[in-house]
């Protein structure tokens, strides 16, 4: 029997209250720097919003939902801009969602 191929496959993360809110703060800027390059937010990017708003836990996101948030929450933990409680609540997502797929970003 054959796995799902990775970009189906789905994994469940659990985030807290203040983990939630780095990730949304992350994929908002995603969402509109789409926005003010007239260009449509991607989808995968509406649906981390939809699935980390939602009350379900754990969060349930697929594995390319998780690759491009990886890359968001690198970029953003690389940031000198980046807020000290945001460094502390995203890497831990960030450690996280590699454990989860078990690579690193």
């Amino acid at each position: 029997m054959s796995s799902p191929p990775p970009e189906t496959e789905t994994h469940e993360v659990v985030l807290s209250r203040e983990e939630r809110w780095v990730v949304h703060h992350v994929v908002a800027i995603r969402v509109d720097d789409a926005l003010d390059a007239e260009e449509t937010p991607p989808a995968w990017a509406i649906d981390v919003f939809e699935t980390i708003e939602s009350d379900d836990e754990p969060e349930t996101f697929t594995h390319r939902q998780i690759r491009r948030l990886a890359d968001l929450l690198a970029d953003y933990l690389d940031s000198e801009e980046t807020p000290q409680q945001d460094l502390v609540h995203g890497s831990a997502v960030l450690e996280r969602l590699e454990d989860v797929t078990g690579a690193r970003a």
